[in-house]
């Protein structure tokens, strides 16, 4: 891994629901010197904030309709709320963070994405200050980061989490990422969980129906993080005792995706 970390993404709601065995084994790692980045998301916390502040929201080939107004609660809760929440577990825990977004030092800039004239303020990364995050991992941190880009003219992003940690965990050249769900791996018809899959099979099995439901969107999410240097993506279930360890250390767990 780069200069002894690793790029971990995680949905905001499953990181609050992880027990913190989670974040023992985060500070674990920490202490031995292998620094986490995490990278994480929030979807179903600012939809909950959005409809308590009677803000309309509607998704586009699963990316989030984004307006000035809808980027404002975005940023509140990505940030604000859930970037401190994952800080101050990291911290009760006895380790080490930092939560900044992808706003603080120009840490990831952007470009609208394709179809912005469909989803708004949606971004895509442009370039990742590896630099900002190697200085926090070299003071002993952990660094969290929100989602934020900043584009032309200081223009703030809401970019996908998962696009996000693909792109920070290419440009700090690791090749491979760890996503924590809250499900042990792809499972096949007989609900086994796959030790290792391609792109190409995840894509021949949402055809014939054996990955549906909630789980297309996680695997597509894991795909979106196969960018760059990004060569494969472990997804593991956060409440497996010792499971970033583990992964680190070689065990097979969880179903690898490989390019």
């Amino acid at each position: 891994m780069s200069n002894g970390c690793f790029v971990m993404k995680c949905g905001g709601s499953t990181l609050a629901a992880l027990p913190d065995a989670f974040f023992l084994d985060l500070k674990k790692l920490q202490d031995a010197g292998t620094i986490p980045v995490i990278v994480h998301g929030g979807g179903p916390a600012i939809s909950d904030t959005l409809g308590k502040l009677g803000i309309e929201t509607e998704f586009v080939n699963g990316l989030r309709k984004t307006n000035e107004a809808v980027l404002d609660v975005v940023e509140m809760v990505l940030s604000g709320q859930i970037n401190k929440e994952i800080v101050r577990k990291i911290q009760k825990c006895g380790a080490k963070a930092i939560g900044l977004s992808g706003v603080d030092g120009g840490l990831i800039a952007a470009k609208p994405v394709a179809n912005a004239h469909e989803v708004g303020l949606v971004g895509d990364v442009t370039h990742v200050r590896a630099e900002i995050v190697h200085g926090i991992v070299q003071m002993g941190y952990m660094p969290v980061i929100a989602p934020v880009g900043l584009g032309d003219s200081a223009q703030r992003y809401n970019i996908n989490a998962d696009t996000a940690a693909g792109a920070v965990a290419s440009h700090l050249g690791v090749e491979r990422m760890i996503v924590v769900t809250d499900v042990p791996g792809i499972m096949d018809g007989e609900k086994r969980v796959l030790p290792v899959v391609t792109v190409a099979d995840i894509e021949r099995m949402i055809a014939d129906g054996t990955i549906y439901g909630g789980m297309i969107p996680k695997v597509r999410a894991a795909i979106q993080c196969i960018q760059g240097e990004v060569r494969e993506v472990v997804i593991v279930d956060g409440s497996e005792p010792e499971v970033l360890s583990r992964v680190l250390g070689g065990e097979r767990i969880g179903t690898r995706i490989q390019r």
